[in-house]
């Protein structure tokens, strides 16, 4: 997949529409982007009407060569402020950044090492709305890797690794381990693996709790490989469903029925927000609306957390060749919780599931 001239050109002609000549980012993912060039210090781009340049430090410079060949290399310790330096030679007089990941020190220090030929204009969203839909390679790339996360849970289950005895610790590391040996270069994120009570947390993480008869353990993991990362949930019953408390079974049902409705209406030319309702509505009229304490999904590309967003706040519709997880949950403190998740690619027709583990009812 070489997207990356695409990639910078369709940036270079959306600049009029900022009222800009020209672009800077330092946002690492958003360098990586635009030129395959993947190094911790990845740095900054400028780019402006068939001109671009990147700049690392020297530790980097090999590996930017390699990665981004066809991009010029400033070699700097400041990377930001080098590529400012050239603003003017590359005829950018107003010069875009990205407002929304700067710090406030980030940007004083852009500012100060401004020429004096050149104003930054603040932009938001700039890189992060070209991104939301997906090039046909970036797809086969999402596909790709959460598949790697796939196997890996499938091996897991037949190891009969989730059973009551082990920690929650335990369980993540086993997670992770059958991630690497299919391909993964690590996880897309901590794993969560959150047991009994510890399952009415949202983000628990993974702990030294025992896993006991009858628990549900919400298990939320992905995989990064090749710049592209995975993201989904399945929550089980330790020792059975049949071990598991009445009201256990009821909540986890609930949550799939929400689930399912949520798939069926993310479909091109839908409403985030109604991508949103319609899953709350599931869970509010069996009486648990109190406990669906975030948003419905999100997309996941080169971030694990990215455009377009399906909430209660989400803004536009859903088009063909984007992403979305759809994972509604239910959380009650001091009894547990239940989260099923799976990442979407909208189609023309019905969403394409990327995440196909299956997630009976109980």
């Amino acid at each position: 997949m070489n997207d990356f001239p695409d990639r910078r050109r369709v940036l270079t002609e959306r600049l009029a529409e900022y009222e800009v000549d020209g672009f800077l980012t330092v946002d690492p993912a958003h360098v990586a982007w635009l030129t395959g060039f993947s190094g911790s210090n990845a740095g900054a781009i400028i780019a402006s009407d068939g001109q671009s340049a990147i700049s690392t430090d020297g530790r980097y410079t090999v590996q930017a060569g390699k990665q981004a060949p066809d991009v010029p290399l400033v070699s700097a310790r400041n990377t930001g402020a080098a590529l400012l330096e050239r603003a003017p030679q590359m005829g950018v007089t107003r010069l875009g950044i990205e407002s929304d990941l700067l710090t406030l020190a980030a940007y004083e220090d852009l500012k100060s090492k401004t020429p004096a030929a050149v104003e930054l204009v603040a932009t938001e969203g700039f890189v992060g709305k070209q991104r939301v839909v997906k090039s046909e390679g970036e797809l086969t790339a999402l596909r790709e890797v959460a598949l790697i996360a796939v196997r890996a849970f499938e091996d897991m289950l037949a190891a009969e690794v989730v059973v009551p005895g082990r920690t929650e610790r335990q369980v993540a590391a086993e997670l992770e381990y059958r991630m690497r040996m299919h391909g993964a270069d690590r996880p897309s994120f901590d794993t969560i693996v959150a047991s009994g009570p510890n399952s009415a947390k949202p983000h628990h993480g993974a702990e030294d709790r025992v896993i006991e008869a009858g628990d549900l353990v919400t298990i939320d993991f992905g995989a990064y490989s090749g710049g592209y990362n995975s993201d989904m949930t399945r929550t089980l019953f330790a020792g059975g469903a049949q071990a598991a408390p009445a009201k256990a079974r009821e909540i986890y049902n609930v949550v799939l029925e929400s689930q399912l409705a949520g798939i069926d209406a993310a479909v091109a030319g839908a409403s985030l927000v109604d991508v949103d309702g319609v899953c709350r509505k599931v869970i509010s009229d069996a009486g648990y609306g109190e406990y669906f304490v975030h948003s419905t999904g999100h997309g996941i590309g080169i971030e694990v957390h990215e455009l377009p967003f399906a909430a209660q706040t989400g803004k536009g519709h859903l088009a063909e060749g984007m992403t979305l997880t759809i994972e509604p949950g239910i959380y009650i403190p001091g009894f547990g919780g239940v989260r099923i998740e799976d990442t979407l690619v909208i189609t023309s027709e019905a969403p394409e599931i990327i995440t196909p583990l299956p997630k009976p009812s109980a």
